[in-house]
């Protein structure tokens, strides 16, 4: 059996409790078959009713699945979306976990990736600092987040923390794989201030250069450095420059490496993003989801610090 087959298995088996005789649905395209062939051969081996379906790539994160492939996961036991860009926040994603359907997206997801660094988590630790750290934005009413001078504050009042824990074994739970982050949709038109971006950006990369972003009033009004009028474009000139996204890391194995599925889990760092957010709690569909990384930053929930640096001030962390 391949080391991929193998690493597979255990991630089904574990992460989302493929049983035999379940209807398996592995969604990809074809820059991530290859690795999707993997998870097909797992499931088989798992017993499950497993389907393999290979659609056209998307042209961005955020941009809906065809009819067929959201029906597909909306009628499975298990979908997994391993695909260049993310389906996480879609509506296909949101109705098939509605619907019951356990569901793990791998956006932009890497051999490398399925053999080192945010996979290989500790996952019971990474729900615990989960849930504390989803616990404290569900609680929390105003976010200011500091870093090399630069401040940009919003409110979440009313609105529900996301764990994504890593592990996915009852009816309706989704998230990504790898995973450890817990987020929050900011309340719309509610942030204001400027905040530098220095690790990496959905869909781009990591950066040598910060990137500084100044938001009024919920919208992204400008990003200054050499790769803004790229973020810019992509986001476009709506809706999909309306900030839709706070998330906090939570996995200490999770690597800065340039692929936001990772990235965005790495220990000691936040994440905002762009675009739509109705599929967890906000109001805004743009068809595009845009996440930036940001290293070591300083939060402050209702004027309490919650992380200094990165570092958790709390607990054992």
């Amino acid at each position: 059996m391949s080391q991929l087959v193998e690493i597979s298995r255990n991630l089904l088996a574990t992460c989302l409790g493929v049983k035999e005789k379940e209807e398996l649905v592995i969604v990809t395209d074809e820059d991530k078959r290859p690795l999707a062939e993997a998870l097909y051969e797992a499931g088989k081996l798992l017993g499950a009713e497993t389907v393999l379906l290979v659609m056209q790539e998307r042209e961005k994160s955020g941009q809906e699945p065809p009819q067929a492939i959201a029906k597909a996961m909306e009628q499975a036991d298990v979908a997994v979306c391993i695909t260049k860009h993310s389906l996480t926040h879609t509506q296909a994603r949101k109705v098939a976990a509605a619907n019951g359907t356990r569901v793990a997206t791998m956006p932009g997801i890497t051999r490398d990736m399925f053999t080192a660094g945010a996979i290989s988590a500790d996952y019971q630790e990474v729900k615990w600092l989960t849930e504390e750290v989803t616990d404290i934005l569900i609680r929390g009413k105003q976010v200011r987040i500091e870093k090399a001078g630069y401040a940009l504050e919003f409110s979440i009042e009313t609105r529900n923390g996301v764990p994504s824990t890593g592990m996915y074994l009852e009816k309706g739970q989704s998230g990504n794989l790898p995973s450890g982050e817990a987020y929050i949709a900011p309340i719309e038109g509610s942030a204001n201030g400027q905040i530098l971006v220095d690790g990496s950006i959905g869909g781009i990369g990591m950066i040598d250069e910060p990137l500084l972003l100044t938001i009024k009033d919920g919208r992204l009004i400008s990003a200054e450095g050499p790769t803004g009028s790229r973020l810019l474009a992509t986001l476009g000139d709506g809706d999909g420059r309306m900030l839709a996204e706070f998330g906090i890391g939570t996995n200490h194995k999770a690597r800065i490496i340039g692929v936001v599925l990772e990235d965005e889990k790495a220990f000691g760092t936040i994440h905002v993003a762009f675009g739509s957010n109705a599929t967890f709690g906000g109001t805004i569909q743009a068809g595009v989801h845009i996440d930036l990384i940001v290293n070591e930053p300083d939060v402050f929930i209702d004027g309490q610090q919650l992380q200094e640096k990165g570092r958790f001030l709390f607990g054992d962390e």
